[in-house]
């Protein structure tokens, strides 16, 4: 009887099983496809040897026929890519440590205080994340010079916080709206202050969405390139996005083996940050926008 019973369940599976192909499993392969083929693409191109970069009608694009590790020795070796590197996460780093920190104060005194106008204070911040970077990189970069910064990391760690504040704000808004009053107002009869409300309570609380807001202003600051390009002009100053295009491309001559390399370099710490906390990036999300 038990067999019986197992049957129809089995052959029902069965008839979901062609459903669940086309609705799940189809669309996830073709979006780990598109998601991951760059990678694949920039590992064989830095993988091959010139002529097999050139010469599509003796060897398959898509395949690494013989292995070489000249690009990779070029980069490291004839470039200042380590310093790249270093400089990048030393200001990625610092960047979002100073965004992080004025963002928690910021989006705590707009979401807890319940001042008046604090609505149409945390819009105005969130629209200043839209004016675009274009704009504001020659009035920074009149102030950068005044003050003798240009051509230093310092250049870079006080002007990323122009767009990075803005939005980590604003996702912080939306995570510290789910946290209870309650758990405030108690502390409060308690005898405790703000500070201490921020510290104790409300940070813990909200590790999830910090940690959002972290990685978000750390792939936006490595990945930035328009102040990295106009602050900084020294070879050994500059950073990963900059340094490659800049290093790497002679007039009409694309070392695209080198190029590759150091895309695929600069990329591994950030892949690596996400990979370590996806399901605090996920829950953060959930929470900023749930009301």
């Amino acid at each position: 009887m038990a067999l019986g019973k197992g049957a129809p369940e089995g052959m029902d599976y069965l008839e979901r099983l062609p459903r669940r192909v086309v609705t799940l499993y189809l669309p996830l392969a073709v979006f780990l496809f598109v998601l991951l083929f760059p990678f694949y693409w920039m590992t064989t191109t830095t993988l091959k040897p010139d002529d097999e970069l050139y010469d599509y009608a003796r060897f398959n694009p898509f395949w690494v026929h013989s292995p070489t590790l000249a690009h990779i020795e070029k980069l490291f070796f004839e470039t200042s890519y380590p310093n790249w590197l270093i400089n990048t996460m030393l200001i990625a780093a610092a960047s979002t440590v100073i965004s992080l920190i004025c963002s928690v104060c910021a989006a705590y005194a707009i979401e807890r205080l319940r001042f008046s106008g604090a609505r149409y204070v945390g819009l105005a911040i969130f629209l200043a994340y839209l004016v675009p970077p274009s704009i504001l990189f020659i009035p920074l970069a009149a102030i950068i010079f005044k003050l003798g910064l240009f051509d230093s990391d310092w250049a870079l760690i006080l002007t990323y916080p122009t767009f990075l504040i803005p939005f980590c704000t604003w996702l912080l808004m939306g995570y510290f709206r789910t946290i209870p009053y309650e758990l405030e107002e108690c502390a409060l009869i308690d005898g405790a202050t703000r500070l201490q409300i921020l510290w104790k309570i409300t940070l813990p609380l909200a590790v999830p969405g910090l940690i959002s807001a972290g990685i978000f202003a750390f792939t936006l600051s490595w990945n930035e390139f328009i102040y990295a390009l106009t602050f900084i002009s020294s070879s050994e100053n500059k950073t990963v996005p900059v340094g490659a295009i800049t290093e790497l491309v002679e007039g009409d001559v694309y070392h695209w083996g080198s190029l590759m390399a150091a895309a695929l370099f600069g990329s591994l710490p950030v892949v690596i940050m996400y990979s370590f906390f996806v399901e605090y990036y996920v829950s953060s999300l959930t929470g900023a926008v749930k009301e």
